[in-house]
């Protein structure tokens, strides 16, 4: 199981600083899908090898980057079948830019009987925004692909790729 977090209205960056990103965050999230923060996923795929990390974003934003060992599952054409394979006890994090499509997908996983599931607070915005590494097929990468203008304000770190 996860270690309990703050809650959604509670939840503050790592500065701990309530920055216009987490106000932004608290309007987007609900609480059915508890978040977990970057630094938390770092000692979680440490201490958990069966975590199954899901990328709820679009091809080309997975194409530019995502987690290691990132799954993409197409927040557009989810298909549960995908996820045969994955045990309903697993513990499962899933992301997207800011965490908002993940949060539905989260919903979606725990409709279907899967018992630990997290977003990925901030999303890979927070997560590059941390400092944490993003890979493409070649291997690491400074790319980031920022969905729209509009959302990519807030990506600070990263060089935003729309490819």
């Amino acid at each position: 199981m996860f270690s309990a977090l703050p809650g959604c209205g509670q939840n503050k960056s790592a500065t701990n600083v309530d920055s216009g990103y987490d106000r932004l965050l608290r309007t987007l999230y609900r609480s059915e899908v508890p978040t977990i923060q970057p630094a938390e996923l770092v000692e979680l795929r440490r201490r958990t090898p069966r975590l199954v990390v899901l990328d709820t974003r679009t091809p080309a934003e997975y194409q530019v980057s995502h987690l290691q060992a990132a799954r993409f599952v197409d927040y557009d054409q989810f298909d549960p079948a995908t996820l045969r394979d994955v045990p309903r006890d697993q513990p499962v994090v899933v992301y997207c830019s800011v965490g908002a499509r993940s949060q539905t997908i989260g919903e979606k996983l725990q409709k279907l009987g899967f018992r630990d599931v997290r977003n990925l607070y901030g999303g890979i915005f927070q997560w590059v925004n941390e400092g944490q590494p993003v890979y493409d097929a070649k291997g690491p990468t400074s790319r980031v692909h920022p969905y729209s203008a509009l959302w990519g304000i807030w990506l600070k770190k990263g060089e935003k790729a729309y490819e």
